[in-house]
C-alpha cells in the first residue's frame, strides 16, 4: 500500500465518528477492514474485517436487512453494478432499513471511490431520528392553513406566500415608497433535471433541501421563499438588506466551492435593489436578469489554483505532490460534510484550506505557503501560547486528535472561539508527511 492510500486509510480512521459504520475496502481482492464508532451491525453478527467484501455483503444482508429492501441492497452492493456507477460518479448513496434488536432502523449507505482508483469507503449513517423528524413537519404542515404557504419538501415558504408578501410590498410602495429600503435574490439550483434523470428524484429531493438551507443559512434574516421547481427568492430587509453585497459574495463563494468539490449544489443568484419609482415586479425582473447572467458565468467558470508568494518559494511543490494534496484533501472535506478544514504537506510547507475558511477568516488563498505563519496571525494574543504548545505537541507525535480551543480574527474584525481537531499522516518511516485538521467555531 502506497503513501497516499495510507494517507486515506487514516483518514477514515480518524472521521469514523461521522459515521455508524466504515468499510475500507481493497477493489482487486475485495479484501475489507471495519472502522467504526459504533455497533451498530455488532447485534447481527456482521464481521469486522474479511476476504470478499462484496460476497460477505451479500451473504450477511439476510441477517439484518428488511425483507422488502433486501433486493435493493443486493443490487447495490453488487460489484460490477457498484463499479459501472462509480464509473460515473465517485459518489454514490442508496437508503434502506435494517431490522436490529426487533426495531427498524432506516440507513443512508454511502459508497465512495478514493482517489487512487484501487479503494473504496464503504459507510453506514445511521438516519432513523432525521427522517422521523422530518416526518413529523411533514404531519404538521398537512394542515390546510399552513400547506397553503409552506413548501412540504423544504420546509420554508411557498409561492403562495411569495406572492402574498409581494402584495403586502407593493401597497406600501404606493404609499410610502421613500421609506422602502430592500432587495430582491432570485437563486437558481443549477443541473436539478440532470440529477432527477440520472441519480433519481431522491437524490434530487436532498439536493434542494440543501439548498434551501444554504440560503436559508446565508440569509437568515429575511423569508425565504421556494417558488418553482429549482427556484427560490429572498426578500432583503434589515439587517441583511445592510450586508447584501456581502452576502451574495459569500452565496456565490460557496457555490464555486461547491462546484469545485463536487460538494453541494451549485447555486446561480442574482440581486437588484428597489429605488424610488421601481414597481416590486420590476425589482424581481432585474434580480431574474442578474440571476441568469450569473448562471451563464457559472457554468462557464473554473476554478484557478492560486500559490501566494510562488516566487519566494526554493522548492516549490511538485505537481505528483499536489495531486496527492487534492487527493486527500477531496477525501478529508467530503468526509468531513465541509465547513472549515484544511491540510499540510510538511515536505513543501504547502497547505490546502477549505473555501469557507478562506473567506470566512479573511486569508489570501485556498492554497498557501507557510500557512501556519498566517494563521497565528489572526490568533488571539492570550490564546498563542496554548495554540503553540499544542500543535508542537501534535508535531511531535504527542497528541494526535487533540481537540484545541483559542480565539482566531474573522475577516470583519470580530473574534470567533475555534475548536480544532488535528492529526498527522506519517510516511512509511514514521516521519510526519501531512498535518491536517477540522475546525468547528462557537
Amino acid at each position: 500500500m502506497d503513501t497516499n492510500q495510507k494517507a486515506l486509510n487514516q483518514i477514515a480512521l480518524t472521521l469514523t465518528k461521522h459515521f455508524d459504520s466504515l468499510y475500507y475496502v481493497e477493489i482487486p481482492t475485495g479484501k475489507y477492514i471495519e472502522y467504526t464508532s459504533g455497533k451498530m451491525l455488532e447485534t447481527a453478527g456482521i464481521p469486522h474485517s474479511g476476504a470478499d467484501f462484496f460476497n460477505d455483503t451479500q451473504r450477511y444482508a439476510t441477517r439484518c436487512v428488511h425483507p422488502d429492501d433486501l433486493s435493493l441492497m443486493i443490487e447495490f452492493h453488487d460489484k460490477a453494478v457498484m463499479f459501472e456507477r462509480l464509473s460515473e460518479n465517485r459518489f454514490n448513496s442508496i437508503v434502506y432499513r435494517l431490522i436490529l434488536n426487533g426495531r427498524i432502523i432506516r440507513v443512508r449507505n454511502i459508497v465512495i471511490m478514493c482517489e487512487d482508483n484501487a479503494h473504496i469507503l464503504c459507510c453506514l449513517e445511521n438516519i432513523e431520528d432525521e427522517l422521523q423528524e422530518r416526518e413529523e413537519r411533514e404531519r404538521n404542515l398537512r394542515s390546510a392553513q399552513r400547506m397553503a404557504r409552506l413548501d412540504v419538501l423544504t420546509g420554508i415558504r411557498n409561492k403562495t406566500a411569495f406572492a402574498e408578501y409581494g402584495d403586502s410590498i407593493k401597497n406600501k410602495i404606493l404609499s410610502v415608497p421613500e421609506q422602502l429600503h430592500f432587495a430582491i435574490v432570485m437563486c437558481d439550483m443549477n443541473d436539478l433535471k440532470l440529477i432527477n434523470d440520472t441519480r433519481g428524484h431522491s437524490f434530487g429531493d436532498e439536493a434542494l433541501m440543501r439548498t434551501s438551507r444554504m440560503i436559508c443559512e446565508i440569509y437568515d434574516h429575511s423569508p425565504v421563499f421556494r417558488i418553482g421547481g429549482d427556484e427560490f427568492v429572498v426578500i432583503l430587509e434589515g439587517r441583511d438588506y445592510d450586508e447584501r453585497d456581502f452576502l451574495l459574495e459569500k452565496l456565490r463563494e460557496e457555490s464555486l466551492a461547491n462546484k469545485r468539490l463536487r460538494s453541494g449544489p451549485e447555486i446561480a443568484c442574482g440581486m437588484a435593489v428597489f429605488e424610488n419609482g421601481d414597481t416590486f415586479d420590476a425589482v424581481v425582473q432585474r434580480a431574474d436578469q442578474e440571476m441568469y447572467a450569473n448562471k451563464k458565468d457559472l457554468k462557464s467558470s473554473f476554478v484557478k489554483d492560486y500559490f501566494m508568494d510562488m516566487e519566494k518559494i526554493e522548492t516549490p511543490i511538485t505537481a505528483e505532490r499536489k495531486r496527492l494534496l487534492d487527493g486527500m484533501f477531496d477525501a478529508l472535506y467530503t468526509m468531513s460534510g465541509g465547513g472549515y478544514v484544511f491540510l499540510n504537506d510538511m515536505r513543501y510547507d504547502l497547505s490546502r484550506w477549505s473555501l469557507p475558511l478562506v473567506d470566512d477568516f479573511g486569508m489570501k488563498s485556498e492554497y498557501m505557503y507557510h500557512a501556519d505563519r498566517l494563521w497565528q496571525e489572526h490568533i488571539h494574543p492570550e490564546d498563542m501560547k496554548v495554540y503553540r504548545e499544542a500543535v508542537d505537541a501534535v508535531l511531535c507525535g504527542n497528541a494526535e486528535l487533540r481537540a484545541i480551543k483559542y480565539r482566531a480574527r474573522r475577516a470583519d474584525g470580530t473574534y470567533a472561539v475555534c475548536s480544532t481537531r488535528g492529526f498527522v499522516l506519517s510516511d512509511k518511516e514514521g516521519k510526519p508527511e501531512y498535518f491536517g485538521g477540522i475546525i468547528t467555531t462557537e
